[in-house]
């Protein structure tokens, strides 16, 4: 700052010479006048004893980044030691939309919580509540709105006592909506995207200074490799675990990639060392993952980084140039489902395109990876999904349908669809609901088109459904989509089906609830039940992470229910094959 401050005397110029470089770009050196002189002498020894190039850059030193192993680390030489240790403060995570953003909050958590901060379930008992957020669809973002008033309510009431609330939003719509964010009636003290999560100790020491502060940066590398997540899973049985971000698909629609940036892997490395943590911690299931997760490509070790090609779905394209070398993801899902043998392992959400027989294959030989693929469609007409830039056919679809169902006998299937795209026809619709007859999913996820700004559909497609139309096809396509997977579950009626407990049911304390392989919910009464191996005479009571056996008698569209047989494994159900029979779909 000495330094800065120094700058305005040692610079000062006579006018003239301004005016000479202005009319003739130059000035000639031969000063005539002895005030000139003198001036320009003085000018010259204060240059000639000033600070130098060497003193600007002596302190600096080229940033290395974090090995996977390092444990990450960032100070600020210019905040206090106190602005960054928040040991006395309180925050409060509330988080919305996908499970990457569960994934965020673990990772945002793990970074604040190293720096002192201390959690609570209870934004009153707050001192930061930060809000995880989307931008997928309008409905999303005005949730957090919303939300925002009552927060705004709330830390008006705290503005007299000695820790004001403050508010920060993070994830996606942060990135999309930074400015009106900020502007929109002050509500907002700290922003930060989903690559700006290190930057928050910084972000909120200056927002405790008074003063808004944002990050949100898109950054081409960062995966959080070296961030080890602070799990919050439910009793304790399952977690999320984050191997990819971003996407290069760039479906006309879809507004992830302007908030998440390019897609950039997780090095293998990092990953399998957080799934042998969680298998250490007694987590019985894991679910990879990413924006694109079958289009994992780790090509951080040179070993890695060869001449072969990816290899897509027979019938897809991309728009981009086909990417070469990299460990894939099947190299991936085979390393992580060796870890544990009796740790279920699942991935969402995948892209169609990235299920070459490889995969499949792996799918079907491996016992703990989930006999469940979840497959988007978005719509059953070419036409849409040409105008979706979705890179395949109503045709392809249903041949890669056909290939799953033949590589891996009794798969569950679920899908997104999208009702009500731009120039989507009745004709177009009609198409999606007969693909979702065709197929037979048992879990979906369908929406009414939303449009974002920034995405091509924006900039070059009209919105032109009517809102009543939307609803109605949307309505359409739910109804449908409920007979079938109805169909569907009734089919398992009388098989045995491998299921991990979560809890009690929320209906009844009398009943508990858990996943099948194929991620259907699974209820069933709470009793002791007898313990494996068969003949054993041994009864014991069944607790949440527990696998159990269970006889399947009823189903409808959304669930199944049965009586629990036996405690049992992964490992037991390889040795002993399930007693199941499936109708065909």
């Amino acid at each position: 700052m000495v330094y800065i401050r120094s700058f305005r005397p040692l610079f000062r110029i006579p006018q003239h010479w301004l005016r000479c470089i202005q009319h003739s770009g130059y000035c000639s050196a031969n000063v005539t006048s002895r005030e000139d002189r003198s001036t320009l002498s003085t000018f010259k020894t204060r240059i000639s004893s000033g600070p130098s190039f060497q003193h600007f850059i002596k302190a600096g030193s080229v940033s290395k980044i974090p090995a996977a192993s390092e444990e990450y680390t960032d100070k600020h030489a210019y905040l206090s030691e106190d602005a960054e240790m928040e040991n006395s403060r309180k925050v409060c995570f509330e988080t919305y939309g996908c499970q990457m953003n569960v994934n965020d909050t673990e990772i945002a958590w793990s970074i604040l919580q190293k720096k002192g901060y201390q959690r609570t379930n209870e934004a009153k008992e707050a001192d930061v509540v930060l809000l995880v957020t989307c931008s997928i669809r309008e409905k999303a973002e005005q949730t957090i709105w919303n939300r925002l008033q009552q927060l705004t309510a709330m830390k008006r009431k705290r503005l007299k006592t000695h820790t004001p609330m403050k508010i920060g939003i993070l994830g996606c719509m942060a990135e999309r909506l930074k400015t009106e964010l900020l502007d929109r009636e002050k509500l907002v003290d700290v922003l930060a995207g989903p690559d700006a999560y290190r930057d928050l100790p910084r972000l909120l020491a200056v927002a405790h200074g008074g003063h808004q502060a944002s990050n949100v940066l898109l950054s081409l590398e960062e995966t959080y490799a070296d961030v080890m997540p602070v799990h919050h899973a439910l009793h304790g049985y399952s977690a999320f675990v984050s191997i990819m971000r971003g996407c290069d698909n760039m479906c006309s629609y879809c507004i992830v990639p302007f908030t998440r940036g390019r897609e950039r892997s997780r090095p293998v490395s990092s990953i399998l060392e957080e799934v042998r943590m969680l298998s250490d911690q007694g987590v019985k299931e894991v679910t990879l993952l990413g924006q694109n997760v079958n289009s994992y490509r780790d090509t951080s070790e040179e070993q890695f980084c060869g001449s072969d090609l990816t290899q897509l779905s027979r019938g897809f394209r991309t728009i981009y140039r086909t990417k070469q070398g990299g460990l894939r993801f099947a190299d991936l899902l085979d390393r992580v489902s060796c870890i544990d043998p009796d740790m279920r392992v699942r991935f969402t959400s995948p892209h169609p395109k990235d299920f070459p027989d490889e995969v499949l294959q792996l799918i079907e030989e491996r016992r703990n990876i989930c006999k469940q693929i979840h497959l988007p469609a978005q719509s059953g007409s070419s036409q849409v999904l040409k105008a979706m830039r979705r890179g395949y056919t109503r045709e392809a679809y249903l041949d890669l349908v056909e290939n799953i169902k033949r590589i891996v006998p009794g798969v569950s299937l679920s899908s997104d669809f999208i009702s009500g795209f731009c120039g989507e026809t009745e004709d177009d619709h009609h198409q999606t609901l007969s693909l979702i007859r065709e197929v037979g999913y048992n879990v979906g996820f369908l929406f009414a088109y939303s449009m974002r700004k920034k995405t091509s559909a924006f900039h070059n497609l009209q919105d032109d459904v009517p809102a009543e139309v939307k609803q109605r096809r949307l309505e359409e396509c739910i109804s449908v989509f409920r007979e079938e997977a109805a169909r569907v579950n009734n089919a398992l009626v009388g098989s045995t089906q491998l299921i991990l407990v979560e809890g009690e049911s929320k209906r009844s304390a009398q009943d508990l609830c858990g996943r099948s392989d194929g991620n259907v919910k699974v209820i069933f009464p709470k009793e002791d039940v007898a313990v494996e191996p068969a003949g054993s005479n041994e009864s014991a009571q069944i607790n949440p992470g527990d696998y159990v056996l269970v006889k399947i008698l009823s189903a409808n569209s959304q669930s199944l229910r049965g009586r629990a047989l036996s405690r049992s494994s992964l490992r037991d159900t390889t040795t002993h094959p399930l007693n199941e029979h499936v109708a065909a779909a």
